[in-house]
Protein backbone atom coordinates (compact mmCIF):
# COMPACT_ATOMS: atom_id res chain seq x y z
CA UNK A 1 0.00 0.00 0.00
CA UNK A 2 1.46 3.34 -1.07
CA UNK A 3 1.38 6.28 1.31
CA UNK A 4 0.42 9.58 -0.25
CA UNK A 5 2.69 12.49 0.47
CA UNK A 6 0.95 15.40 2.08
CA UNK A 7 1.21 18.64 0.10
CA UNK A 8 1.49 21.85 2.11
CA UNK A 9 0.31 25.05 0.45
CA UNK A 10 1.71 28.26 1.83
CA UNK A 11 -0.54 31.28 1.81
CA UNK A 12 -0.54 34.94 2.80
CA UNK A 13 2.23 36.24 5.03
CA UNK A 14 3.76 32.78 5.45
CA UNK A 15 4.15 32.36 1.71
CA UNK A 16 5.53 35.89 1.38
CA UNK A 17 8.09 35.18 4.11
CA UNK A 18 9.12 31.92 2.44
CA UNK A 19 9.51 33.55 -0.98
CA UNK A 20 11.54 36.35 0.56
CA UNK A 21 13.98 33.88 2.09
CA UNK A 22 14.30 31.74 -1.01
CA UNK A 23 14.38 34.48 -3.65
CA UNK A 24 17.59 34.50 -5.66
CA UNK A 25 19.13 37.66 -4.19
CA UNK A 26 22.38 38.46 -2.43
CA UNK A 27 22.37 37.77 1.31
CA UNK A 28 25.65 38.63 2.98
CA UNK A 29 26.48 37.35 6.46
CA UNK A 30 28.82 39.81 8.18
CA UNK A 31 30.89 38.30 10.99
CA UNK A 32 32.33 40.63 13.62
CA UNK A 33 35.88 40.81 14.99
CA UNK A 34 37.09 37.36 16.12
CA UNK A 35 40.53 38.11 17.61
CA UNK A 36 41.42 34.40 17.50
CA UNK A 37 42.38 32.62 19.66
CA UNK A 38 40.46 34.93 22.03
CA UNK A 39 37.05 34.39 20.38
CA UNK A 40 33.97 33.91 22.54
CA UNK A 41 32.85 30.30 22.85
CA UNK A 42 29.58 29.83 21.00
CA UNK A 43 30.09 32.70 18.55
CA UNK A 44 30.81 30.33 15.66
CA UNK A 45 27.58 28.40 16.23
CA UNK A 46 25.68 31.69 16.52
CA UNK A 47 27.04 32.84 13.15
CA UNK A 48 26.32 29.46 11.59
CA UNK A 49 22.71 29.63 12.81
CA UNK A 50 22.34 33.19 11.51
CA UNK A 51 23.67 32.13 8.10
CA UNK A 52 21.05 29.36 7.93
CA UNK A 53 18.24 31.49 9.36
CA UNK A 54 18.59 34.14 6.67
CA UNK A 55 19.59 31.72 3.89
CA UNK A 56 22.82 33.64 3.30
CA UNK A 57 24.93 32.99 0.23
CA UNK A 58 27.97 35.22 0.85
CA UNK A 59 30.21 35.83 3.87
CA UNK A 60 32.37 38.75 4.96
CA UNK A 61 34.57 38.55 8.05
CA UNK A 62 34.95 42.18 9.02
CA UNK A 63 38.57 41.93 10.18
CA UNK A 64 40.81 41.30 13.17
CA UNK A 65 40.32 37.59 12.61
CA UNK A 66 43.50 37.10 14.66
CA UNK A 67 44.62 39.09 17.67
CA UNK A 68 48.44 38.94 17.51
CA UNK A 69 48.50 39.87 21.18
CA UNK A 70 52.13 38.78 21.48
CA UNK A 71 53.09 41.56 19.06
CA UNK A 72 50.53 44.11 20.21
CA UNK A 73 51.06 47.85 20.34
CA UNK A 74 49.34 47.68 23.73
CA UNK A 75 51.17 46.40 26.83
CA UNK A 76 52.01 42.71 26.35
CA UNK A 77 51.12 40.29 29.16
CA UNK A 78 54.37 38.51 30.14
CA UNK A 79 52.32 35.55 31.35
CA UNK A 80 50.40 35.18 28.11
CA UNK A 81 51.01 32.84 25.20
CA UNK A 82 54.30 33.09 23.39
CA UNK A 83 54.37 34.01 19.70
CA UNK A 84 54.38 30.42 18.43
CA UNK A 85 51.70 29.12 20.78
CA UNK A 86 49.30 32.00 20.18
CA UNK A 87 49.60 31.67 16.41
CA UNK A 88 49.12 27.90 16.59
CA UNK A 89 46.00 28.33 18.72
CA UNK A 90 44.66 30.98 16.32
CA UNK A 91 45.25 28.73 13.31
CA UNK A 92 43.49 25.82 15.02
CA UNK A 93 40.50 28.01 15.91
CA UNK A 94 40.22 29.54 12.44
CA UNK A 95 40.29 26.04 10.94
CA UNK A 96 36.87 25.49 12.54
CA UNK A 97 35.56 28.73 11.00
CA UNK A 98 37.03 27.76 7.63
CA UNK A 99 35.24 24.41 7.70
CA UNK A 100 31.92 26.16 8.27
CA UNK A 101 32.56 29.10 5.92
CA UNK A 102 35.04 27.90 3.25
CA UNK A 103 34.40 30.87 0.93
CA UNK A 104 34.62 34.39 2.38
CA UNK A 105 36.08 37.86 2.15
CA UNK A 106 38.21 39.07 5.05
CA UNK A 107 38.63 42.84 5.38
CA UNK A 108 41.99 43.24 7.05
CA UNK A 109 42.04 44.89 10.46
CA UNK A 110 44.73 46.58 12.53
CA UNK A 111 45.44 43.45 14.60
CA UNK A 112 45.75 41.34 11.46
CA UNK A 113 48.36 43.78 10.15
CA UNK A 114 50.53 43.94 13.28
CA UNK A 115 53.20 41.56 12.00
CA UNK A 116 53.52 43.29 8.62
CA UNK A 117 53.71 46.67 10.36
CA UNK A 118 56.47 45.49 12.69
CA UNK A 119 58.33 43.88 9.80
CA UNK A 120 58.25 47.21 7.98
CA UNK A 121 59.45 49.03 11.12
CA UNK A 122 62.35 46.57 11.25
CA UNK A 123 63.22 47.16 7.61
CA UNK A 124 62.11 43.72 6.41
CA UNK A 125 61.07 43.59 2.76
CA UNK A 126 57.49 42.53 2.05
CA UNK A 127 58.98 39.80 -0.16
CA UNK A 128 59.91 37.92 2.99
CA UNK A 129 56.34 37.93 4.31
CA UNK A 130 53.88 35.11 3.54
CA UNK A 131 50.30 35.83 2.53
CA UNK A 132 47.62 35.56 5.22
CA UNK A 133 45.96 32.62 3.48
CA UNK A 134 49.24 30.68 3.58
CA UNK A 135 49.96 31.38 7.24
CA UNK A 136 46.42 30.73 8.46
CA UNK A 137 45.63 27.79 6.18
CA UNK A 138 42.60 29.46 4.55
CA UNK A 139 43.31 29.36 0.79
CA UNK A 140 39.79 30.29 -0.30
CA UNK A 141 39.41 33.30 1.97
CA UNK A 142 40.11 36.53 0.10
CA UNK A 143 42.00 39.03 2.25
CA UNK A 144 41.31 42.59 1.16
CA UNK A 145 41.48 46.12 2.51
CA UNK A 146 37.79 46.54 1.72
CA UNK A 147 35.22 45.03 -0.60
CA UNK A 148 32.09 46.39 -2.26
CA UNK A 149 29.11 44.07 -2.74
CA UNK A 150 25.83 45.31 -4.24
CA UNK A 151 26.92 48.90 -3.72
CA UNK A 152 27.74 48.37 -0.03
CA UNK A 153 31.26 48.91 1.28
CA UNK A 154 32.59 46.42 3.83
CA UNK A 155 35.68 47.59 5.70
CA UNK A 156 37.22 46.93 9.10
CA UNK A 157 36.97 50.53 10.25
CA UNK A 158 40.28 51.34 11.94
CA UNK A 159 41.19 53.76 9.14
CA UNK A 160 37.82 54.63 7.62
CA UNK A 161 36.33 55.57 10.99
CA UNK A 162 32.97 54.69 12.51
CA UNK A 163 30.40 53.69 9.89
CA UNK A 164 28.03 56.57 10.72
CA UNK A 165 30.73 59.04 9.79
CA UNK A 166 32.21 57.04 6.89
CA UNK A 167 28.85 56.48 5.18
CA UNK A 168 27.92 60.17 5.29
CA UNK A 169 31.41 61.34 4.30
CA UNK A 170 31.79 59.01 1.33
CA UNK A 171 28.08 58.75 0.43
CA UNK A 172 28.08 54.95 0.33
CA UNK A 173 26.38 52.39 2.56
CA UNK A 174 29.09 51.14 4.91
CA UNK A 175 29.44 48.12 7.21
CA UNK A 176 32.35 47.92 9.61
CA UNK A 177 33.63 46.45 12.87
CA UNK A 178 36.70 47.45 14.94
CA UNK A 179 34.70 49.26 17.63
CA UNK A 180 33.83 46.34 19.88
CA UNK A 181 31.12 48.14 21.83
CA UNK A 182 29.22 49.44 18.79
CA UNK A 183 26.32 47.63 17.15
CA UNK A 184 23.76 49.77 15.33
CA UNK A 185 22.11 50.62 12.03
CA UNK A 186 21.59 54.18 10.84
CA UNK A 187 19.88 55.32 7.65
CA UNK A 188 20.57 58.54 5.76
CA UNK A 189 17.70 59.61 3.52
CA UNK A 190 18.94 61.84 0.73
CA UNK A 191 16.91 63.49 -1.97
CA UNK A 192 17.73 60.84 -4.56
CA UNK A 193 19.51 58.14 -2.59
CA UNK A 194 19.18 56.28 0.70
CA UNK A 195 22.27 54.84 2.35
CA UNK A 196 22.89 53.06 5.63
CA UNK A 197 25.63 52.54 8.17
CA UNK A 198 25.97 49.35 10.19
CA UNK A 199 28.35 48.66 13.06
CA UNK A 200 28.30 44.90 13.21
CA UNK A 201 29.55 44.22 16.74
CA UNK A 202 32.06 41.49 17.56
CA UNK A 203 32.60 37.99 18.88
CA UNK A 204 35.41 38.48 21.40
CA UNK A 205 35.93 36.87 24.78
CA UNK A 206 36.14 39.98 26.91
CA UNK A 207 37.43 38.01 29.91
CA UNK A 208 40.64 36.97 28.13
CA UNK A 209 43.91 38.64 29.06
CA UNK A 210 44.24 39.88 25.49
CA UNK A 211 41.27 42.20 26.07
CA UNK A 212 42.65 43.68 29.29
CA UNK A 213 43.24 47.00 27.52
CA UNK A 214 39.46 47.49 27.53
CA UNK A 215 38.92 46.50 31.17
CA UNK A 216 36.56 48.79 33.03
CA UNK A 217 34.97 50.05 29.83
CA UNK A 218 31.74 49.17 28.08
CA UNK A 219 30.66 45.59 27.48
CA UNK A 220 31.33 44.30 23.97
CA UNK A 221 28.39 44.24 21.55
CA UNK A 222 28.14 40.54 20.72
CA UNK A 223 26.43 40.38 17.35
CA UNK A 224 26.71 39.74 13.63
CA UNK A 225 24.89 41.21 10.65
CA UNK A 226 23.10 40.36 7.44
CA UNK A 227 22.69 42.57 4.37
CA UNK A 228 19.99 41.60 1.87
CA UNK A 229 20.46 42.68 -1.74
CA UNK A 230 22.57 45.65 -0.69
CA UNK A 231 19.48 47.42 0.61
CA UNK A 232 18.29 45.86 3.85
CA UNK A 233 20.73 45.67 6.80
CA UNK A 234 19.82 43.41 9.71
CA UNK A 235 21.67 43.41 13.03
CA UNK A 236 21.47 40.12 14.95
CA UNK A 237 22.43 40.25 18.65
CA UNK A 238 23.83 37.13 20.30
CA UNK A 239 21.99 35.84 23.33
CA UNK A 240 24.17 35.87 26.44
Amino acid sequence: MKTRKKTITLKGDIRHAYERLTDDVSRVLVIGDLHAPFTLEGYLEFCRETYARYNCNQVVLIGDVIDNCFSSYHEIDPDGYGAGEELERAIDMLAEWYRVFPEAYVTLGNHDMNIKRKAMTSGVSVNWIKEFSQVLGTPNWRYVTEVEIDGVRYVHGHKSGKPRMAAKRDIISTVSGHYHCDAYIDFVFGREKTIFAMAVGCGIDNTSYAMAYGAGGKSPALACGVVINGEEPILVPMKR
